[in-house]
């Protein structure tokens, strides 16, 4: 049997705080966008011509500046960027390079609108980026065709056209992106739910532990303290006799004790009991021999089915055992297609029934060991056949 052990809390990561930016997407580095910008604008400050601080050259400038800081703003995280925010920041960028494309003479001033429009394709969703692409091209276009300022006069006007041919790419580079956070949101829900059950079958797993020691121990225990009390008690009295047997009877309960507690550690440890050879050698341990009659194809069962079987067969022969003492005793293990049943008869007792304590488990418990597996089970007295006057303990399991 395999046992989870409990996750640690420390071991769930907390929710991201609203505002938190995204985790980073596999094969998408900032750093590279951040690198392919800075080049954008250092190529532009070195080839863009005119630069200076009147007339034309201050054109070119305040709009070299204004392309810049369109192109670096994409390193802002989405989170930090509403989406109108972002429209209209991109927007104004595309004019800005449109506008930059017809007031430089000479440069890269071209690379400003194939970035800007790259981006767009990255930042916004599919409609939006396509309509801004598509007036980036217009803009580009229309200001080299119609020679709109002064411009560089080698520039064709099909370039314009072009300019918002990379908002592809970031329409690409987007749903990879939305693809990837699906399939790591996807991946950390089943990881919460695995943590999830993981602890419910450690609770799962620790009540069935604690109601097999119960039932083991709980019943015994109780009996020996009683016929140890009783001892102390007659002590007093000085009858010996009745001390000797006391002791004995708490001897005896020690020793079925021990043999239960065996068992129960047997079923614990194993990951699948062999059901009848299991069962047939705990019958026979109990004094019991060539008592156990199958019926059917015997097949595997899943462990748990096994060890609950088992359980209530241990309760049963203990039961009969401090009932029916000398009552002979029979198990039948039937298998059909559709069930297993567990039938455990015991005759009437041919020798002096000694009051002791019941068992924790009782019908009770076995009808808890059942339900979990879907089945039933009922007990009790034989009212027709040879075992006339015994008790009966019959489960029925599924399966």
């Amino acid at each position: 049997m395999r046992y989870v052990l409990p996750v640690s809390a420390t071991e769930n990561p907390p929710p991201p705080h609203p505002g938190a930016d995204p985790r980073p997407v596999p094969g998408q580095d900032p750093r590279v966008q951040w690198g392919l910008s800075l080049a954008v604008v250092a190529v532009g400050a070195v080839t863009i011509r005119p630069m200076g601080l009147g007339g034309q050259g201050l054109a070119v400038a305040v709009l070299f500046v204004v392309n810049s800081a369109a192109l670096l703003a994409r390193g802002v995280p989405e989170s930090r960027v509403p989406p109108r925010l972002a429209l209209a920041w991109l927007s104004s960028g595309i004019v800005a390079a449109a506008a930059l494309l017809g007031v430089g003479d000479s440069g890269t001033t071209y690379l400003f609108a194939y970035f800007v429009a790259g981006h767009v394709g990255y930042r916004l969703g599919t409609g939006r980026a396509l309509a801004l692409a598509g007036t980036c091209s217009l803009l580009c276009a229309g200001v080299l065709y119609f020679h709109l300022g002064p411009g560089n006069p080698e520039l064709p006007w099909v370039l314009g056209l072009t300019t918002g041919a990379p908002v592809v790419v970031g329409i690409l580079n987007r749903t990879q992106r939305q693809a990837v956070r699906s399939a790591l949101s996807a991946a950390e829900s089943a990881e919460r739910a695995a943590r999830a059950e993981a602890r419910t079958a450690v609770l799962t797993e620790r009540g069935r532990i604690a109601r097999d020691v119960h039932d083991v121990l709980a019943h015994s225990l109780a009996g020996i303290n009683m016929q140890l009390e009783l001892a102390d008690a007659l002590l007093e009295t000085g009858d010996l006799e009745k001390v000797r047997e006391a002791n004995a009877k708490a001897h005896g309960l020690v020793k079925e004790s021990l043999k239960q507690a065996q068992w129960t550690v047997h079923a614990l440890r194993e990951d699948a009991l062999p059901l009848l050879e299991s069962l047939t050698a705990m019958v026979e341990s109990a004094g019991h021999h060539d008592a156990v009659t199958v019926t059917g194809t015997v097949r595997e069962v899943p462990a748990q089915v096994t060890q609950n079987l088992l359980r209530i067969a241990q309760e049963a022969l203990t039961n009969a055992a401090r009932h029916a003492p000398g009552g002979n005793v029979g198990v039948d293990l039937t298998f059909t297609a559709s069930s297993i049943t567990l039938r455990i008869r015991n005759r009437p007792a041919t020798r002096a029934v000694t009051p002791g304590v019941g068992s924790g488990m009782g019908l009770i418990g076995m009808r808890e060991r059942v339900a979990l597996l879907g089945g039933s089970v009922g007990a009790g007295p034989v009212t027709e056949g040879q075992d006339q006057g015994g008790w009966q303990v019959e489960a029925v399991i599924p399966g």
